[in-house]
């Protein structure tokens, strides 16, 4: 090639070269103009005190910081029907612009996927952002309860709590009666955080199931640290590492049937703490907030409050959130169906 057609290549290489880069520059100065001077509402779909109000207020500290032009972070709890009424307000009630965001619950993802009458939302719509860590779930009673290995669990009716009619604690029990043969009795109405845990201290009820174990440490860490707490099962796609000898429901679970119906009930809590926008916000935008999640999990100053939280960090990007619930919602129907029927909202009861 003759040195004068390199050079006419290498020519047509700048001024190919320089128009992309500039529409990037000028894309990145747009999402950091417009968040520029602004503030991002964050709705906590969870009680104030309790473990997802906790993960996502240390969150909110340290997020504006990453996100183009720092806006403020203005943390709004809205935790009614077990993250269901944060959940319909995001998607629905929210201007699609960027300017609202959602930290949700790990049991939101499938509610449509089960027919949930009170999930007004498309899941797979949403623009997830990520999760800062994944949800295993346990259920536990108080030190002072006569119930503290399974075959009690199944010997003997216990009292446990629960917050929202859709909330974990309240459908749990319900799944693990019907796949388990525990014969717990669900008492519901609890707002939903603290409250729960403040019944089983003072004796109204023996224990919870379907709280996570990370929300028990950051909630309630002295119930761990001081031993005040039989834990008796977890619930999760596999074990804890701080809980190798507390058995997994699956273990409980001899039909194949069954087993896969659990599974896809457990498989909400991959998805454990998740932040996303509604739909409708422009691309350029969501990009930019996936950016600032991943970036803030990274900050150190947010690992350190984490740290001192004692919240545990095991994220999912928003594109593998998206693929994963891209997959879910393509399961098998009669699996679909049996497992609907379980986590169908449990009937309130008085406290």
């Amino acid at each position: 090639m003759s040195f004068i057609a390199r050079k006419l290549i290498g020519t047509l290489g700048v001024v190919l070269l320089f128009p992309s880069l500039s529409g990037a520059a000028i894309a990145a100065d747009a999402v950091e103009a417009f968040y520029k001077g602004k503030q991002i509402t964050m709705i906590i779909a969870g009680g104030a005190g309790g473990g997802y109000d906790t993960y996502a207020r240390t969150f909110a500290r340290h997020y504006g910081k990453h996100v183009p032009g720092n806006p403020v972070i203005v943390p709004k709890n809205i935790p009614a029907a077990g993250g269901l009424q944060g959940t319909n307000s995001l998607y629905t009630n929210s201007d699609h612009d960027g300017l609202t965001i959602g930290a949700l619950t790990s049991s939101i993802t499938l509610d449509p996927l089960f027919d949930n009458p009170g999930a007004r939302y498309d899941t797979l719509k949403f623009n997830w952002i990520g999760s800062i860590g994944k949800l295993q779930n346990v259920c536990a009673t108080w030190h002072a309860s006569s119930v503290k290995d399974m075959a009690a669990l199944r010997a003997k009716e216990v009292l446990v709590g629960g917050s929202g009619a859709t909330s974990d604690s309240a459908v749990m029990p319900k799944v693990l009666n019907a796949l388990l043969g525990t014969k717990m009795k669900v008492i519901t109405g609890y707002e939903a955080g603290a409250s729960t845990e403040l019944a089983v201290e003072r004796g109204e009820i023996e224990g919870v199931c379907g709280l996570g174990w990370s929300t028990l440490k950051t909630a309630r860490p002295d119930w761990v640290r001081e031993h005040k707490i039989n834990v008796i099962l977890q619930m999760g796609m596999k074990k804890h590492p701080e809980l190798p000898d507390v058995p997994m429901a699956q273990e409980f679970v001899s039909d194949p049937v069954k087993k896969q119906v659990l599974e896809l009930i457990l498989l909400r809590q991959e998805f454990g703490r998740p932040f996303a926008a509604p739909p409708g916000v422009p691309a350029d935008r969501v990009a930019a907030l996936r950016n600032a999640f991943q970036d803030t999990l990274a900050d150190p100053e947010f690992k350190a409050d984490a740290a001192v939280a004692l919240m545990e960090l095991d994220p999912l990007s928003g594109e593998e959130m998206s693929a994963m619930l891209t997959k879910a919602y393509e399961t098998d129907s009669a699996i679909v169906q049996q497992a609907a029927r379980l986590v169908e909202p449990v009937q309130q009861s008085a406290k």
